[in-house]
C-alpha cells in the first residue's frame, strides 16, 4: 500500500475516531462501535480488509423459506437465536415521539464524510479491488436473513410456539 494512502486512512481513522468520541458521550456503547466501523471502511475499500459472511446467513441465502429447522417449535427458536445473533435484535415497535440525539448523528455523518472523502474515486476503486460486489453479496445475505427470521417468526406463531427472543 502506498504510503500516502496509509497516511490517510491513519489521519481519517483519527479523525472518525475523535468525532466517534463525541458521538459516544452519552449514548450506548453502540456508538463507539459505529466510530471504529466508521475508521475502519477505507481498509475495506481498498480490499485491506474483508468482511465474512456469517454462515447462518449463507445458509439463509441458500433456503430463506425452507424447511429445514423447522420441524420443532425449539428448532424454530434455536433459529431464531442464532438469526438474532448475527443480525442482531428483531424489530420492535418503538415510540415515534422518542429525541433522536441530533448532535450524535451529527457527528457521525461528518466522521462518514470525512472518512469517504480520503479516498478519490471511492466507487471505482471499490470496484476495483472487489470491495462493492463483497458489500453486495453482505446485504444480500443481510436480506435473506431479515427474509427468514420473518418467516420463522410466522411459523411460530402459525404453529402456536412460544415466542422466544
Amino acid at each position: 500500500m502506498p504510503v500516502s494512502i496509509a497516511r490517510a486512512l491513519v489521519m481519517g481513522g483519527a479523525l472518525a475516531l475523535s468525532a466517534g468520541g463525541a458521538i459516544a458521550q452519552g449514548q450506548k456503547q453502540t456508538a463507539a462501535g459505529q466510530a471504529g466501523r466508521i475508521a475502519s471502511q477505507p481498509a475495506y475499500d481498498v480490499g485491506a480488509a474483508k468482511r465474512q459472511i456469517p454462515p447462518v446467513l449463507a445458509a439463509a441465502s441458500a433456503a430463506p423459506y425452507g424447511p429445514k429447522g423447522t420441524a420443532s417449535c425449539a428448532q424454530i427458536a434455536a433459529g431464531l437465536k442464532e438469526l438474532n445473533g448475527a443480525l442482531g435484535p428483531d424489530y420492535r415497535p418503538q415510540n415515534i415521539a422518542e429525541k433522536e440525539n441530533r448532535a450524535g448523528k451529527f457527528a457521525q455523518a461528518g466522521g462518514k464524510s470525512v472518512i469517504n472523502s480520503i479516498i478519490p474515486f471511492r466507487g471505482l476503486v471499490r470496484e476495483a479491488t472487489g470491495a462493492a460486489p463483497a458489500q453486495r453479496r453482505l446485504e444480500a445475505a443481510v436480506d435473506a436473513g431479515l427474509a427468514r427470521r420473518g418467516f420463522l417468526r410466522g411459523l411460530q406463531l402459525a404453529r402456536r410456539c412460544k415466542a422466544v427472543d
